[in-house]
């Protein structure tokens, strides 16, 4: 791998962009933690990359969109052409710009579905003209710059969320509306409510209706993606920090950290100790 098959664009360590163009198809590096938002596009390869413990095989002209504290890793990658974009929340808040770009449960903050994007060749085409777009002001050196390149990365992600919303099999119904208020509420309480009934009265439904909306959308139980969450955090808490159990109980919002091992060992048949030592 030579230095030239990768350059780098930076703007002020807040915002950056790669591009990778090897002969033979190689293997990149990558961290193992999201500490920023990042987009992968890959444009031809392929591989199996792993993110929050799910498994996910690619092949050519895909897009990843990675959230910080995300766990990302590679079981295989057979890289030639990729696009990489990365930028911290002070240069573009999702949240902030969510209602007008709608990248809230579509690309980024979004554990519950396939992360990625496959654009057409119509697509491929606009993308491709934002990032050369990009590129270009990156070598500038003009008033106002940030403003250009925050500009050109909303582009690249309105283009993106459209690709999904075309290509994305759920239609945009009663149950899928409640599915996405509910899964949004669990990502901003998970630490603190654990029931489906906390939730219900949140939202101003019956819990039967939870689950009678996730049963039409065929997708598990409410108690089970309340679980499934609470379980992604412990597993990222276990790797990635030097916390005790106990004190990831309690980040959690365990009041017992033994019944917290229990509920950990009873999901994945491995006691949280045991998992961070075999991972």
């Amino acid at each position: 791998m030579a230095a030239l098959d990768i350059i780098t664009y930076s703007f002020k360590n807040i915002f950056s962009l790669s591009t990778v163009s090897f002969e033979k198809a190689c293997k990149l590096e990558h961290s193992t933690q999201q500490n920023a938002y990042a987009i992968y596009w890959i444009q031809n390869g392929k591989g199996t990359y792993n993110i929050d413990f799910e498994q996910y095989t690619f092949k050519d002209n895909v897009l990843f969109f990675l959230s910080p504290g995300q766990v990302f890793t590679v079981d295989s990658e057979h890289i030639k052409t990729a696009y990489k974009l990365t930028f911290v929340r002070d240069f573009y808040c999702i949240q902030t710009h969510d209602k007008e770009v709608a990248c809230n449960g579509v690309l980024f903050n979004n554990i519950y579905e396939t992360p990625f994007v496959q654009p057409c060749k119509k697509d491929t085409q606009k993308l491709q003209f934002i990032l050369e777009s990009l590129i270009d002001e990156f070598q500038q050196n003009e008033t106002a710059q940030y403003d250009m390149l925050q500009s050109y990365l909303k582009q690249f992600m309105i283009c993106s969320v459209r690709i999904q919303k075309e290509n994305h099999t759920l239609k945009e119904d009663t149950e899928t509306r409640l599915f996405k208020d509910f899964s949004l509420l669990v990502e901003q309480n998970f630490k603190t409510m654990h029931t489906v009934t906390e939730y219900a009265n949140r939202l101003g439904v019956s819990p039967k209706s939870i689950s009678k909306h996730f049963q039409k959308i065929g997708t598990k139980t409410p108690s089970d993606f309340i679980k499934n969450r609470i379980l992604i955090e412990a597993k990222r808490l276990l790797i990635y920090t030097d916390k005790t159990v106990k004190e990831i109980a309690f980040e959690l919002g365990f009041n017992d950290p033994a019944y917290f091992t229990r509920f950990f060992t009873k999901t994945i048949s491995k006691s949280p100790l045991q998992f961070k030592k075999e991972y």
